[in-house]
């Protein structure tokens, strides 16, 4: 059941799940098998950065594939950083996430795709480039008919409620909301740049309410912009078409990279050029029906024409530190898909394993909060994070606005946080005075190194020291983590 804002839920909800895109309406679902749940969405379920997605889900189904091979394809793209006990869950569970969609009703079609970086063929697609939206689309039809849970649209969250230490709800525009554990899945923050794929609500909110509650947040460095985004639109150009085959040209005409390699590669091979052009010409276009179509749309003929593309600021890698079960360092709350930093992804994530990231985690995450909160208060991250030792004084935030982002704070991490950056422009965001912006640039120039999406033009290569996440807690100074 929907309800517009400024209503009252009519119902005490146990768990409280902040966010309408596929790791929230999944995790929602899981838990209402065991107790009540209330989904808090800033947008309508139609228009969440999940209906955007146009990549697959990567999953081990085909016989020449293994999760193994899967694990070993994320960790090479993680560029030495990823998680193995997060990458293991990710790839092991991901064939069972992919019957739990097809039993709630999602039809995918027939065969497996190749995308940059899988050795194998392994990546599902349901009407072509439209999977984010009819997955999507399917949970959401699932959880409006849930008797257990409750739809609230149009809430912004503005705060975390912390009583003694634990969180206890959430605090939105709408009024305040209490429940014995709270799941985050409110997405990544690459609104916050100038160009983007993303829908302009995905800037950071609940990964900056945790910071300000006391929950550690990390890799907040790593940034993937998309190689192929239409040129002056936020359309994004699926990384499947050119694993059937679309070619990637200079103004000359000619070839000029490995169209399936790294996604931060590719990014900065285009960057380096300005623009380039996808050729969409020799494929099966066919297979993308809705991505055609919004081609055509926009004035473009893929048939007659290679199309001019450039990078744009795709999924936020960092976020919530959390355990594989969705724990935050702050008891109470729980995190799970792109607002969640389990260390899965490494320093680049990997084509097709962010949908699958939020059936796997959002699942472990809003089960873990059901079973923790009926018993034990306890509360705690990946077992290498540091728990702090602060009064519960300074773990209450004040009441705050969600802070403005504006055309000038977007252009700033377009310029000195971009997909080539250096300390002089990074030092010059630190000082701007939107909290999570200036989060981002502290933890880009704390890694003076370059690996995966992020890339400093001052220290242009890989230091094994860096080898760890970079952490931050609120009033402490950053540190470096490994997790395993």
């Amino acid at each position: 059941m929907s309800e517009r804002a400024g209503r009252a839920p009519d119902f005490r909800p146990d768990l409280i799940v902040v966010g309408g895109g596929v790791a929230g309406l999944f995790a929602a679902l899981c838990a209402a098998q065991e107790g009540r749940v209330l989904v808090l969405s800033k947008a309508p379920l139609s228009v969440t950065t999940s209906t955007l997605a146009q990549g697959g889900i990567a999953a081990a189904i085909g016989e020449d594939d293994t999760p193994s091979l899967h694990a070993a394809d994320t960790a090479r793209a993680g560029r030495g950083l990823v998680r193995p006990s997060a990458v293991a869950v990710l790839t092991e569970e991901a064939p069972a996430r992919i019957r739990d969609l097809e039993e709630l009703g999602v039809e995918f079609d027939e065969g497996l795709s190749l995308e940059g970086g899988h050795s194998r063929r392994r990546v599902v697609h349901a009407g072509g480039a439209a999977t984010g939206d009819r997955v999507a689309r399917v949970l959401a039809g699932r959880v409006l008919a849930h008797p257990r849970i409750r739809v609230l649209e149009g809430v912004c969250l503005r705060e975390l409620r912390v009583d003694r230490g634990r969180c206890v709800g959430v605090v939105t525009d709408r009024g305040t909301i209490s429940a014995r554990a709270t799941l985050l899945a409110t997405g990544g923050a690459a609104a916050l740049w100038w160009r983007t794929t993303n829908p302009p609500g995905s800037t950071g909110d609940g990964i900056a309410a945790a910071y300000r509650a006391g929950a550690a947040i990390a890799d907040l460095e790593f940034t993937q912009f998309h190689p192929t985004a239409l040129v002056d639109s936020s359309l994004l150009l699926s990384e499947a078409l050119r694993g059937e085959g679309a070619l990637l040209l200079d103004e000359s005409g000619r070839r000029f990279t490995d169209e399936l390699a790294p996604r931060d590669v590719v990014a900065r091979e285009i960057a380096a050029r300005g623009t380039a052009l996808l050729d969409l010409r020799e494929i099966d276009r066919e297979r993308f029906p809705e991505l055609m179509s919004s081609l055509r749309e926009r004035g473009y003929d893929a048939s007659a024409a290679p199309i001019p593309v450039a990078p744009a600021a795709h999924y936020f890698v960092g976020g919530i530190v959390t355990d594989l079960d969705g724990r935050s360092e702050l008891p109470g709350l729980y995190a799970a898909g792109e607002c969640a930093a389990t260390g899965v992804h490494g320093a680049n994530r990997l084509a097709s394993n962010s949908l699958l990231e939020c059936l796997v985690f959002g699942r472990r995450a809003a089960l873990a909060a059901l079973g923790d909160s009926a018993g034990s208060t306890a509360g705690s991250g990946p077992d290498r994070c540091a728990r702090w030792g602060r009064n519960d004084r300074d773990l209450t935030p004040g009441r705050c606005a969600v802070e403005r982002v504006t055309a000038e704070l977007r252009q700033a991490l377009w310029r000195d946080c971009g997909l080539v950056r250096d300390a002089a422009g990074l030092e010059r965001l630190r000082r701007t005075p939107h909290l999570l912006a200036s989060l981002i640039a502290q933890s880009a120039l704390v890694r003076e190194e370059s690996r995966g999406s992020h890339f400093r033009a001052d220290f242009p290569a890989e230091d094994p020291a860096f080898e760890r996440h970079v952490v931050l807690r609120r009033g402490c100074e950053p540190t470096l983590e490994r997790w395993l």
